[in-house]
C-alpha cells in the first residue's frame, strides 16, 4: 500500500485537497482529529498534558481546554515543542494502528493529513509526501472564518509555522489552493503520476 504524507500550514486548506484524494477512492486520517481523540479525558495523553502543563488547561467536565493551552503554546516556542513531544508519540500510533487497518482491507493507498508531518518524523512512513501552500491573507481569512478568531490571532498562528519554502523544498509534490487553481485537478494529476511509478 501507497501511504501518501499531506501537509502544509494552518488555513492551507488541506482538508479540501484530502476529500478531492477521497473522491478518487483514497482513505486519509486527519492527524488534528486524532490530536483530538487521544485527549479526551482518560486517556494517556491528556494525563501527560496536564502533568506537564498544570490543570488549568482541564476544564471542569474533564476536557481539554483546547483554547487555553492554544493560548501558552502559541505564545512560547519552548513549550509548543513540549506539548508537540507529549502529542506526537499518541497520534503516531494511531496513525500506525489506522494504516494497518487500511492495508489489511486492501487498499491501494492510504493518506495520513498531517500539519506537522516532518516535525513529528512521521514522513520517514510515508512512500510520498504532499505540500498544500497558499497566499497568507487567503490563510489568514480562511482560519478566521473557521476558527471564530481574531486576525492578530490568525496571523499569529501562521507566523508559528514553518514558511512555505520549508514544505517546498521537502515535498514530492506541491498543491497550490488559493481557490482558483483547482486544487482537485492537481491532486488528480499527482495521483495519476504516484499510481504509475
Amino acid at each position: 500500500m501507497t501511504v501518501i504524507g499531506l501537509t502544509g500550514g494552518s488555513g492551507a486548506g488541506k482538508g479540501y485537497v484530502s476529500q478531492s484524494f477521497e473522491t478518487l477512492g483514497i482513505h486519509s486520517l486527519d492527524t488534528d482529529k486524532v490530536s483530538r481523540a487521544v485527549c479526551l479525558p482518560g486517556m494517556p495523553c491528556l494525563r501527560e498534558i496536564a502533568d506537564s502543563f498544570g490543570g488549568s488547561v482541564i476544564l471542569p467536565d474533564g476536557t481539554l481546554d483546547r483554547r487555553g493551552l492554544g493560548a501558552i503554546v502559541f505564545a512560547d516556542e519552548e513549550k509548543r515543542l513540549l506539548l508537540n513531544s507529549i502529542t506526537h508519540k499518541h497520534i503516531l500510533a494511531e496513525c500506525r494502528r489506522w494504516l494497518g487497518e487500511r492495508a489489511a482491507a486492501g487498499d491501494a493507498a492510504a493518506i495520513i493529513d498531517a500539519p506537522l508531518l516532518f516535525e513529528s518524523g512521521f514522513n520517514v512512513w510515508c512512500d510520498w509526501t504532499v505540500a498544500v501552500i497558499a497566499d497568507r491573507e487567503v490563510r489568514i481569512g480562511r482560519i478566521m472564518a473557521r476558527d471564530g478568531i481574531s486576525r492578530e490571532s490568525a496571523a499569529n498562528r501562521i507566523d508559528c509555522q514553518p514558511p512555505e519554502k520549508f514544505y517546498i523544498k521537502r515535498c514530492d509534490y506541491i498543491i497550490y489552493n488559493n481557490g482558483t487553481e483547482r486544487a482537485d485537478l492537481q491532486a488528480d494529476l499527482i495521483w495519476q503520476m504516484i499510481r504509475w511509478v
